[in-house]
């Protein structure tokens, strides 16, 4: 998408605005200055290294990791506080995988400088074993916050959190994978512990939030947007609506292509954004976060961008 998208948002106690303001105290008339956070994120990769086929109906001549590295440079030289971040499934769908099992995708991602991402149910696709060969790969840190991995051999290769600084904003971010039982071999995870994603969320949330005391709380979640016909299992929805402390939720796992950042309250009547950008390395999210000069958030803007021949990489 060309335009700017601007969203209103009341995330931290704010009114809302549509377009920067200056704010002047009445005693110095001095002008308080707006911070902004440029938050770039994937989610489902898959293996896709190269473009579709121009021949494929669905996605011809789209995606690719290059054009993805050349756009993320482009927005690097104008906007100096990027966080960019990836919400899980890296790995599997197109031979590279079977070749390199991982190898070629991590190092890719860390050449774009990647500031963190969670795992999805495919990084378990060549078992723990095969997912610790290619880590050292990664040149930036793995955060899953409901996986307990003692008694595994990636036992302290993760972080279940992990905080960032731009520009004097304080970030918080934390991660959350989909129960395995059932939908990856045990043989593949062993002894690894699925933990419950709303209590660990609200733990997180608040101790981000209130212990680290971050301006801005981000959960990298593999658990799918929304199951209409299974109401039961744990979603980014119902994560959303059962917590409080989180301000944005960047998901994965369900392919969704959302049409826009999607608003919901929390379970104090907060606003959450939750984003998710389909699959394949297709589109990559891209949200602008507007602070006053109180670190508080004073309103978001999007813009989904296309990954596709009109990048020349």
């Amino acid at each position: 998408m060309d335009r700017r998208h601007f969203l209103q948002t009341s995330l931290g106690g704010l009114g809302c605005a549509l377009f920067p303001q200056f704010l002047l105290t009445q005693e110095k008339r001095v002008v308080r200055k707006e911070k902004k956070l440029t938050l770039l994120h994937t989610n489902d990769q898959h293996s896709r290294i190269e473009p579709f086929e121009k021949s494929y109906i669905r996605n011809p001549n789209q995606g690719g990791f290059a054009r993805r590295a050349k756009l993320i440079s482009e927005i690097r030289k104008t906007e100096p506080n990027v966080l960019l971040l990836d919400s899980g499934d890296i790995f599997q769908g197109t031979p590279y995988f079977n070749l390199f099992g991982g190898a070629l995708e991590l190092k890719l991602m860390s050449l774009m400088h990647y500031d963190a991402s969670t795992l999805g149910n495919h990084e378990y696709d060549n078992g723990l074993e095969g997912f610790l060969k290619v880590l050292p790969e990664a040149k930036f840190p793995f955060i899953t916050s409901n996986y307990d991995f003692r008694n595994t051999v990636l036992e302290g290769k993760t972080r279940p959190y992990k905080t960032f600084r731009r520009d004097g904003i304080k970030i918080g971010v934390f991660g959350l994978g989909i129960e395995l039982d059932g939908l990856v071999s045990k043989s593949n995870y062993k002894e690894t512990v699925y933990e419950d994603p709303i209590s660990v969320a609200q733990h997180f949330g608040s101790f981000l939030k209130k212990e680290k005391k971050c301006d801005l709380v981000i959960c990298l979640s593999h658990l799918g947007y929304d199951y209409k016909m299974d109401k039961k299992k744990v979603s980014d929805l119902h994560l959303a609506r059962q917590t409080e402390n989180i301000d944005f939720i960047l998901g994965g796992h369900t392919h969704t292509f959302l049409p826009e950042p999607q608003k919901h309250k929390n379970r104090k009547g907060k606003q959450v954004i939750i984003n998710q950008v389909g699959w394949a390395g297709l589109l990559l999210g891209r949200i602008d976060i507007f602070f006053d000069s109180e670190k508080k958030i004073k309103y978001i803007a999007w813009d989904t961008k296309k990954i596709d021949n009109k990048i020349i990489a």
